[in-house]
């Protein structure tokens, strides 16, 4: 029973987005962020060991825009991948399965999240 004109993901046409839906992939995205950012992390170490010319190049790069809009990313993704991990551990101990308390614990995971990188680049720049 072949039929063409039933949609083959019905679920996808009907879904609603949840805070919980919403978190758990953008934790799986932020743990790719983050082995990009250790990746880069390895590469300045790499790049400083090989001679001062290479590295004035690498500081160029990462002073421009580009390059902080980059680091403040690496520095968000950090943050929240921990602070989810923690929501996360708290689940694995049992507590926070309600609609309500997963919902309030995520919106708290995003807002800390924008919160520490804010903190961490006030304090990195010398303003705190």
């Amino acid at each position: 029973m072949n039929d063409s004109k039933n949609p083959l993901s019905p679920h996808l046409q009907i879904y609603r987005w949840h805070v919980s839906s919403l978190l758990s992939i953008t934790h799986r995205i932020s743990g790719v962020i983050n082995l990009l950012a250790l990746i880069s992390i390895f590469s300045w170490i790499i790049i400083l060991s090989i001679g001062e010319s290479n590295y004035e190049i690498f500081l160029l790069i990462i002073n421009s825009f580009f390059g902080k809009f980059i680091l403040i990313g690496f520095t968000w993704s950090m943050c929240f991948h921990s602070l989810s991990g923690v929501r996360h551990l708290v689940w694995d101990l049992g507590y926070g399965y309600e609609i309500k308390t997963a919902n309030i614990s995520g919106i708290i995971v995003i807002i800390s999240s924008l919160f520490l990188t804010i903190i961490f680049w006030l304090f990195a720049r010398g303003l705190i």
